[in-house]
C-alpha cells in the first residue's frame, strides 16, 4: 500500500513539474516602494514571494501544450486568444525555422499565460511585484535613480527583435532574477489595473524634448519616462492579445 501511495505522489509531482523551470524560483523579500505612474504616490507594500528566475521559454510552453491540448492554436477559442496566438509556430507544436527553443515564449495571451502558471501551482506576478523586482540592477534592490540603468532600459525599448534571444542573455539582478529588462515585456496578473491620466501624459510629453539632440537628461526624467512606457503599454492591451514582444514568467505567494 505504501509503495502505491509513493507511486501516486510521484506521478502527481511529475505532472506538475514536467514543464516549468528546473532552475527554480528566486525568493523576494518584501518591503515597500513608491510606484511611478500608479494610482497614487503613496508607498505600496509588497509581501514576500517567489518569482521565476527566467521568463517562460518556447520549449516549456510546447510541453504545456502537449499536456493541455485545448490551448493549442487549433483549439483555443477567440475569447481567450486573438489571431496572433502562437504566430511563431508552424502548427500546434512546432516552432518556425529560426525560432529558438530557449527564447522567451511570446505571442501568448494573458489567459494562456495565467493558465500555464496555474497548472504549476503558481500565478502571474502582480504589477507591484513585477515593478518591485524590476527596480533592481546587479547590485542594488532599487537602482531607478541610476542614469546608466535607466538608459539601458530605454535603449532596449528602441531595440528590435530582442525577443528571439536565449533567456539569461541579460544581467542577473540583485535578487538573482534574469531578463526583467532586455528581452521581452511581460504579462502581470493585474496588468490593466493602472490607468495613465491625461495629466501624466502631458507631464511626460512636456519633457520629451530632453531626449533630443544633446539635451541634458536627469535621473528622474529617465526613470519616469521608462516607467511611463511600461504603464502606457499595459494600459493599451487586452487580455486576449498575443504580441510578439510580450512574454511572461510565474510567481508564487508564500503562505
Amino acid at each position: 500500500m505504501f509503495s502505491k501511495i509513493v507511486s501516486i505522489v510521484s506521478i502527481v509531482f511529475f505532472s506538475l513539474t514536467s514543464y516549468g523551470q528546473s532552475e527554480g524560483m528566486a525568493l523576494i523579500k518584501g518591503g515597500t516602494y513608491i510606484p511611478l505612474y500608479g494610482t497614487d504616490s503613496m508607498p505600496v507594500k509588497v509581501d514576500n514571494f517567489h518569482i521565476d528566475k527566467y521568463p517562460v521559454t518556447n520549449a516549456e510552453y510546447v510541453k504545456f501544450l502537449e499536456e493541455n491540448p485545448k490551448w493549442k492554436k487549433s483549439n483555443v477559442i477567440a475569447l481567450y486568444a486573438d489571431g496572433n496566438y502562437l504566430r511563431h509556430f508552424t502548427n500546434d507544436s512546432k516552432l518556425k525555422e529560426g525560432e529558438l527553443l530557449n527564447a522567451p515564449m511570446t505571442n501568448v495571451s494573458w489567459f494562456a499565460a495565467k493558465k500555464y502558471c496555474e497548472c504549476l501551482g503558481k500565478r502571474l506576478p502582480t504589477l507591484d511585484e513585477w515593478e518591485y523586482v524590476g527596480m533592481a540592477d546587479e547590485k542594488r534592490a532599487d537602482a531607478r535613480s541610476k542614469d546608466d540603468y535607466n538608459k539601458f532600459i530605454l535603449s532596449w525599448y528602441e531595440k528590435p527583435n530582442s525577443h528571439n534571444q536565449e533567456i539569461g542573455s541579460t544581467f542577473k539582478n540583485y535578487y538573482g532574477v534574469y531578463d526583467m529588462h532586455g528581452l521581452v515585456w511581460e504579462w502581470t496578473q493585474d496588468f490593466n489595473s493602472v490607468l495613465i491620466s491625461g495629466e501624466s501624459r502631458k507631464d511626460v510629453d512636456g519633457s520629451s524634448n530632453l531626449f533630443c539632440g544633446g539635451a541634458a537628461v536627469g535621473s528622474s526624467d529617465l526613470m519616469n519616462y521608462a516607467a511611463f512606457m511600461r504603464y502606457a503599454f499595459r494600459g493599451s492591451i487586452k487580455a486576449n492579445y498575443s504580441i510578439r514582444t510580450l512574454g511572461f514568467r510565474c510567481a508564487k505567494s508564500i503562505k
